[in-house]
């Protein structure tokens, strides 16, 4: 089971092509959609995953928020162009018959965190969290592995119990 954090790399493309953007005939930037699908489906290939979703985070304040009114706040809005490439997204997701799940007042972390650790009750099901968020090393059991997507700079890597130690 392959859990992608997809708001980490929808941002990771974003940025990746933000000197040089790529843009639609209508002017719209898709940098983040190619970028996104181009990752997905080397993920696709490589890994062949019997079973795939991916995780989005919303609009919605989360509980974290509620908590602590401080919460992200030094951190910038979505950028326009970032945001108005989302739905397109998610609609080529559905057309590839990939589960997106998302849920007002929750982080797509938590919401990945806790299908990750409902779904080690299955014995056969090796879990990959696919994101460089190394926040979710907390999370890494023996049935709950660290996808972190590789870049030009340095290859993909799999995190596994050993390696949380060793970092």
């Amino acid at each position: 089971l392959f859990l992608i954090d997809g708001m980490a790399l929808i941002y990771r493309a974003y940025y990746a092509m933000i000197k040089n953007p790529l843009t639609d005939s209508s002017g719209l930037n898709t940098s983040a959609i190619y970028g996104f699908f181009n990752s997905l489906i080397k993920l696709l290939k490589n890994e062949n995953p019997e079973y795939i979703s991916v995780i989005l985070d919303t609009k919605a304040k989360t509980f974290r928020h509620h908590d602590y009114k401080l919460y992200k706040a030094n951190r910038k809005p979505m950028p326009d162009d970032l945001s108005e490439q989302i739905e397109p997204l998610i609609s080529v997701l559905k057309s590839f018959n990939i589960k997106v799940y998302k849920k007002d007042g929750f982080e797509a972390d938590d919401i990945i965190g806790t299908i990750a650790k409902k779904m080690t009750k299955n014995k056969n099901l090796e879990i990959y969290m696919y994101s460089g968020d190394k926040d979710f090393m907390q999370l890494i059991d023996e049935k709950i592995m660290l996808y972190s997507p590789g870049n030009s700079f340095k290859p993909t890597k799999i995190y596994q119990e050993k390696d949380v130690y060793d970092k």
